[in-house]
């Protein structure tokens, strides 16, 4: 071989050589830099281990571990067979609360629209609402709307601690609140008062809410069926009460109704289409899961610390007796009232900081976008949670005090308190909840001491934080 041949050959096979080189390294370049972290098991991810803290009583510790292990910003995992990114943080909760249709939109897990939505409905979900309805939300949620039911809310708080405490010395409130919250929001939202027809109601509501962290195995006698079956009761019965409602409407009865199913069935662009009453089924399922599962959990999650710290107690019995002293014999709650009652919705607030009722929202990425440096794929799910703030001392100092000045004057820092969310999704309910819970606290305190049966009750998550015998309390009448 003569020396042109070899070097020709030498030059071939070093250019073959840095050309595949060449496209390892723009292979490896082209991958993107995904947030650290595991994904855990096949198909069920880390799911397992997500729920196991819930229900071990420390949801925060699966945040934690992980962004002590990986980064304090965002990590990856897998739950409900989804990868995702969790963020983390203040900055994380801005970025994605700021986010909205721009680089994420909202996202429900396959198995609570299973429950929850008509199988007709799905593919359209949160996606084509007609304009109206979506608008009407807001609308009958806002303080201007919500002020006239507020003597609604007290009437029927007092026949609540009429029947169902004032007979007792001992109660589990629990199961009370439950129960309260559910008929309140069945009457405002749907007028409905007749307590059988609450009851067609509670009853398969009760099952929904433990199908909605479950193993999404539909088979007979596991939580998942449970909330299935019981989701298929509810919605047939909301689409009987809402074609009974039309009937009733179309014959001039309930003229001046100020519920919102009327609402939507009058003022609303309603086509007359079984899936627009499918739609607005959906609306008002999705209003009485937070009634039933997320408002009645934070008024009992108040009521312990209210049975807690006598100190507490104290001050919150102070301020709202100087309000109900300044009412006449029978007079009811209103608007003015609300506003007084400052210090007891710090105390509410702190509560919800040291025990969230709900832990945090998903949403979808609807492009490639990068944050902290690391790329989030388009089709990722992300997760932002309340236990990377709430209990971080970087944002309250002393995080397991239980000081509700932390929210005196200017608050918290903003992003850093996040029990309803924050952004355009903001819950819309939070007006509603601080309402329904003030009411709720001044008929309480007005009327008992209260002193824990169990002094260190257990609280576990599932998925909302829950004593674990219900928290009994033993209650002091005051005259």
């Amino acid at each position: 071989m003569d020396f042109y041949t070899q070097l020709f050959l030498y030059l071939s096979i070093l250019y073959i050589s840095l050309y595949l080189l060449f496209l390892v390294f723009r292979k490896k370049s082209s991958v993107p830099n995904l947030p650290p972290g595991k994904k855990g098991w096949p198909i069920i991810g880390e799911s397992p281990a997500f729920v196991g803290a819930a229900k071990n009583g420390c949801p925060e510790k699966f945040i934690n571990d992980r962004t002590a292990k990986y980064s304090p910003d965002v990590f990856r995992t897998s739950l409900l067979g989804e990868d995702m990114a969790v963020f983390c943080g203040a900055t994380g909760n801005k970025f994605l609360f700021s986010g909205q249709n721009k680089y994420i939109t909202t996202w429900w897990p396959t198995s609570m629209k299973k429950v929850t939505i008509f199988p007709e409905t799905m593919e359209k979900f949160n996606k084509d609402d007609p304009k109206k309805m979506r608008s009407f939300l807001p609308e009958f949620l806002k303080p201007e709307a919500l002020q006239f039911y507020i003597p609604i809310m007290d009437s029927m708080t007092r026949e609540h601690m009429e029947s169902d405490w004032s007979p007792y010395k001992e109660v589990k409130v629990f199961p009370l609140t439950k129960n309260y919250t559910f008929a309140l929001a069945c009457r405002l939202f749907m007028n409905i008062k007749d307590p059988n027809v609450v009851s067609k109601f509670a009853d398969p509501f009760a099952r929904i809410a433990p199908g909605f962290t479950s193993v999404p195995i539909n088979v007979p006698g596991t939580p998942f069926n449970r909330a299935v079956e019981g989701g298929k009761v509810i919605r047939q019965e909301l689409l009987n009460i809402i074609r009974q409602r039309k009937q009733e409407i179309s014959e001039g009865k309930d003229a001046n109704a100020r519920d919102l199913l009327s609402r939507l069935l009058t003022e609303a662009d309603d086509d007359g289409s079984v899936y627009y009453e499918m739609d607005v089924s959906n609306k008002i399922i999705g209003l009485l899961i937070a009634s039933h599962d997320t408002t009645s959990t934070s008024i009992t999650v108040i009521v312990n610390y209210l049975a807690s710290l006598p100190h507490i107690y104290e001050k919150v019995y102070k301020e709202q007796m100087e309000i109900a002293k300044s009412k006449a014999p029978g007079e009811l709650l209103n608007w003015d009232d609300i506003q007084k009652m400052k210090y007891s919705w710090n105390v509410a607030c702190e509560s919800m900081r040291l025990t969230p009722p709900a832990q945090g929202s998903f949403r979808e990425a609807i492009t490639d976008f990068t944050f902290a440096g690391y790329t989030i794929p388009k089709g990722w799910k992300t997760f932002w949670t309340v236990y990377t703030t709430h209990k971080n001392p970087k944002y309250f100092p002393d995080p397991e005090k239980f000081d509700p000045s932390r929210f005196e004057g200017n608050g918290p820092a903003p992003f850093t308190y996040v029990p309803f969310g924050g952004g355009p999704r903001m819950c819309p309910g939070k007006e509603y909840a601080r309402l329904e819970i003030l009411v709720f606290i001044h008929n309480l305190v007005t009327k008992f001491k209260l002193e824990k049966a169990i002094p260190d009750e257990k609280i576990i998550y599932n998925p909302s934080p829950v004593p674990a015998n219900g928290l009994l309390i033993h209650l002091q009448p005051l005259n």
